[in-house]
């Protein structure tokens, strides 16, 4: 407000300054006086100072051209000028106006037009930064790989732009199949960002499908430190890689690295069931019984499976049907009513040949989880009652239309797998198999096998009447169809 009034009374004193001076110039009676080439002009005061006003105009106007035309000469001699600042702040213009477009253009899927614009901008802006990477995505968005191969090595050039580039070339490595190439290229995309993500999840299924299992490992540990894991999903998926470091030593037959990294996967993890029957095999093979029953009967009490029942078994592979079945106690006394432990103990009574016992342990099985491995059991337990044959052979068809129970599924992709694996087959999915039960698709079957249940509890013989009754006919046909679908 003060500095307002301030600047009002200043432009008042001034223009009261020049009033003043004008009036004095006015009554001052004597003039300027100019004499040259035999001439003399005579100015008055007000005059003569209008004419050096006129006179600093024309000397201004005079160096503004003298300026001009220096300018014109450094730019014909390719100086930079203020015309060619001007023309470069247009260039300037267009240029991020092209990539302006293009960016819009690849968003829009448009691809052929986002290349255009990106090598339009990439003239105009001389900026390899930001036009070279529109480039890469726009060429490799359309389907011209090789002018995206060559704009993502461009890219290396540059410190800033460096990760940029071997991620743009990682991609287009791992999607034409060169896996050598496509790991080196992730490893140094990891060395330059280990805290990235996106990369540690590439190098660490890269690693896996070459089977490079230390490594793995090793961008396990970092993926976890920079807090993309939590410890307990760490602690199994570094089972599952210590796992399969132990297998391949396994493969190398050397059986005491190859017994110490299957305990320590056993360790890290202990329901992993791959890695518990693998680390009791090796403690079978060291003659420690006893270790061997403690890892199966932890690994047993988590999760009931065949793979380790079978790894029980060969702690004494010689032992008689009565001795093993009182030595499998300890894995049939944990879960007595899970599925797994009755249908092992209906095939330890099988064994022993006390079939009863075995048509007890299996008990309402067949009726509420008829898997085909339980059905295949009552086939057993008939054949061994004494049953007739074609009671035994239906036992057995409907053992081939029945559901397998649980086997190892990807939580992923739904895939079945015949066997554990750290990466499914199927969609490359990282440790997720898991055995359940695969999702069942109600289907009629082609074979007749639903008629099957006429045989095994087959109707009561209708009393013989004069006249047939139609319900009796269609009973003797269908029992007809049975026994040819048999």
């Amino acid at each position: 407000m003060i500095w307002s009034l301030v600047k009002v009374l200043l432009f008042i004193g001034a223009i009261a300054g020049i009033t003043y001076g004008a009036s004095l110039l006015l009554e001052t009676g004597e003039g300027l006086r100019i004499a040259a080439a035999g001439y003399e002009f005579t100015l008055g005061p007000f005059q003569a100072v209008m004419g050096l006003l006129l006179a600093l105009l024309a000397l201004w106007l005079l160096l503004l051209l003298i300026g001009l035309l220096t300018a014109t000469l450094r730019f014909i001699n390719g100086d930079e000028t203020a015309i060619t600042r001007y023309f470069d702040r247009n260039r300037e213009r267009k240029g991020y106006q092209a990539l302006s477009d293009g960016l819009v253009a690849l968003a829009s899927g448009e691809n052929r037009v986002a290349l255009s614009r990106a090598v339009k901008a990439e003239k105009l802006l001389g900026k390899p930064e930001l036009t070279t990477l529109l480039v890469a995505q726009a060429s490799e968005a359309a389907g011209d790989t090789r002018r995206a191969t060559e704009a993502y090595k461009q890219l290396l050039q540059h410190e800033h732009t460096r990760f940029v580039g071997i991620r743009g070339l990682l991609a287009q490595k791992a999607a034409e199949g060169d896996t050598e190439t496509a790991l080196k290229l992730a490893e140094k995309a990891f060395a330059l960002k280990p805290k990235h993500m996106e990369t540690q999840d590439i190098l660490l299924k890269l690693q896996a499908n070459t089977q490079d299992w230390k490594g793995a490992r090793a961008t396990l540990d970092a993926k976890m430190r920079s807090g993309g894991l939590s410890k307990d999903i760490f602690r199994r998926r570094d089972a599952v890689l210590a796992l399969q470091e132990a297998r391949s030593i396994m493969d190398e037959t050397a059986s005491i690295e190859a017994r110490e990294a299957a305990i320590q996967a056993n360790k890290l993890s202990p329901d992993l069931i791959p890695a518990a029957a693998m680390a009791a095999r090796s403690l079978i093979t060291a003659g420690d019984a006893k270790g061997a029953t403690r890892i199966l009967k932890k690994a047993w009490e988590a999760h009931p499976h065949p793979d380790l029942a079978a790894a029980f078994a060969e702690i004494a592979p010689d032992e008689s049907a009565e001795a093993r079945l009182k030595r499998f106690h300890v894995l049939t006394a944990l879960h007595p009513d899970h599925p797994e432990t009755r249908m092992l103990q209906a095939e330890l009574q099988i064994a022993a040949e006390d079939f009863p016992a075995a048509r007890r342990a299996l008990g309402d099985l067949i009726d509420s989880k008829p898997t085909g491995r339980a059905l295949a059991l009552m086939a057993a337990i008939e054949r061994g009652e004494g049953a007739e044959e074609s009671v035994v052979r239906a036992w057995l068809a409907k053992a081939l239309s029945a559901p397998r129970g649980p086997q190892w599924c990807c939580d992923k992709c739904q895939a079945i797998h015949a066997s554990w694996g750290p990466i499914c087959d199927n969609c490359g999915g990282f440790d997720t198999l898991s055995w359940r039960e695969p999702p069942q698709v109600a289907t009629p079957s082609p074979t007749g096998s639903d008629l099957l249940p006429l045989l095994v509890n087959p109707p009561a013989k209708p009393e013989p009447e004069p006249a047939a009754e139609p319900e009796e006919a269609e009973v003797i046909d269908l029992a007809a169809i049975a026994r040819r679908a048999v």
